[in-house]
C-alpha cells in the first residue's frame, strides 16, 4: 500500500485517467450478445492507446485486444480499466512484454469483481439507500428520491474514480516487477485458468435448453429424457451447443449474426415440435 501512496502520476496520466473515468460511463451503451460491453471498454481505453502507441500496427493490435468479451459490475469496472491501461503502457515500452497477459488479466478480473460489486452495491448499498428513502417518503419528505440517488451514487462514484487510479498505479508498480522476476508467465497462466473457469461458469448459467420430449408407452411416460441426460452429465446439451458454436466461430469463421439467427430458428423449430 505504501507504493500506491508514494507513486507519482504525471499530469498527462492524470488527464488520461480523467478521460477514462468519464468514458467509463458508456460501458453498456452499445451492448451486443457476443461482446457485451467490449465497445464501451475499448472507447474508455482509447486515450491511453493513442498516447502510448506510436506504431499504427501495435495500436491496431491493442485496439483488437480491447474488443474482446467484457462484462462486469459498473462500480468496480474502472479498476480493471486502470490495470489494463498500465499493462498497455508496459507493452508499448517493452518489446519482449507478453501481450497475452493483458487479455488474461482482464478476463480473470471481471468475474470476481462483478460478484463483489453486485453483492456490495446492488445487494447491500442499494437496499440501505432505498430503505432510508422509503422511510422519508412515507413521512412525506419530497426529497426522498434525491436522497436515494445521493446515498447510492456518491459512494459508487468515489470508488469508481479511486479504483481506476489505484488499478493504474498497481499495474505500473507490480506488473513490471513481476515481469523482471520472471513471474509474469505464471501470472498469465493462472489468470487464464481463472478466466476460463469464469467463462465456463457463465456458460452453465446462461445457456439453457431442456428437452421436454419424453418416451411414452400406451399413454404413460416411461422415460423422461431430460432426467436421463442429467444423470449422464448435467448441462450436456448446453455444453454441446456452446462447443459447436465455438468451433463454428473459431474454425469455420461463421459470423456471430448467422449463429444467433440459426440458434433462434432451431429453438423455434424444437419448440413447435415439442422437443424442447
Amino acid at each position: 500500500m505504501d507504493s500506491i501512496k508514494t507513486k507519482k502520476i504525471s499530469k498527462d496520466e492524470k488527464k488520461l485517467l480523467k478521460k477514462m473515468y468519464w468514458r467509463s460511463f458508456t460501458l453498456y451503451s452499445a451492448v451486443t450478445p457476443a461482446k457485451q460491453g467490449a465497445s464501451g471498454f475499448s472507447y474508455a481505453m482509447q486515450p491511453f492507446l493513442d498516447k502510448f502507441y506510436t506504431d499504427q500496427e501495435s495500436k491496431r493490435q491493442a485496439m483488437v485486444r480491447q474488443m474482446s468479451y467484457f462484462n462486469t459490475n459498473l462500480a468496480v469496472y474502472p479498476f480493471i480499466l486502470g490495470v489494463v491501461a498500465s499493462m498497455e503502457k508496459e507493452n508499448s515500452e517493452k518489446k519482449d512484454f507478453n501481450s497475452e497477459s493483458i487479455s488474461a488479466i482482464k478476463t480473470s478480473l471481471m468475474g470476481p469483481l462483478a460478484g463483489i460489486g453486485d453483492s456490495v452495491f446492488w445487494g447491500v448499498l442499494r437496499t440501505i439507500a432505498a430503505g432510508i428513502a422509503v422511510s422519508l417518503a412515507l413521512a412525506g419528505n419530497i426529497l426522498a428520491p434525491l436522497i436515494f440517488l445521493l446515498l447510492f451514487n456518491i459512494p459508487v462514484q468515489i470508488l469508481r474514480w479511486q479504483s481506476g487510479k489505484m488499478g493504474y498505479i498497481l499495474g505500473a508498480s507490480y506488473i513490471s516487477e513481476l515481469y523482471e522476476n520472471g513471474l509474469i508467465n505464471i501470472l498469465t497462466k493462472a489468470a487464464s485458468i481463472v478466466g476460463l473457469a469464469m467463462v465456463g461458469a457463465m456458460t452453465s448459467q446462461m445457456v439453457k435448453l431442456d428437452i421436454t420430449w419424453n418416451m411414452l408407452l400406451k399413454g404413460k411416460k416411461v422415460l423422461e429424457t431430460q432426467k436421463m441426460l442429467d444423470q449422464i452429465f448435467v448441462g450436456l446439451i448446453p455444453l454441446i451447443i456452446t462447443l459447436i458454436s465455438f468451433y463454428l466461430l473459431k474454425k469455420k469463421n461463421i459470423s456471430i449474426n448467422y449463429l444467433i439467427f440459426g440458434i433462434i430458428i432451431i429453438g423455434i423449430f424444437l419448440s413447435l415440435f415439442g422437443i424442447a
